[in-house]
């Protein structure tokens, strides 16, 4: 759900024809925040010994999907142009797909 929120935002200043701003930052750091909780309750429950059919995979998209929000304010500060909410809206959406596919594969019984 904050990634959608992010990504409304960022759609929001690029029809208003503005740059991101510090709610798109804040909006962004919490987007990162429940990131970081998601990957700290999945690193506890691999340490457990629960683990997807697909770890390696899982693994990739739970590492790469953290940082997508980070790459996404980065680049969206150095765009001078409206289309910097456009780039924090792709990024946050991305960050959603990444969040679903990573329950599927949670979810996955390996059969």
């Amino acid at each position: 759900m904050a990634a959608l929120v992010v990504a409304a935002l960022g759609g929001l200043s690029t029809v208003l024809r503005r740059r991101t701003g510090l709610a798109h930052l804040v909006a962004a750091g919490v987007l990162e925040a429940v990131l970081l909780v998601q990957s700290a309750v999945v690193v506890v429950a691999l340490a457990g010994g629960e683990r997807p059919p697909e770890t390696a995979t899982f693994l990739a998209y739970l590492v790469s999907v953290v940082l997508v929000p980070v790459a996404g304010v980065l680049w969206s500060r150095t765009e001078p142009t409206r289309w910097a909410g456009t780039v924090l809206a792709v990024a946050a959406l991305v960050v959603a797909v990444m969040v679903w596919r990573l329950l599927q594969l949670w979810e996955a019984t390996g059969g």
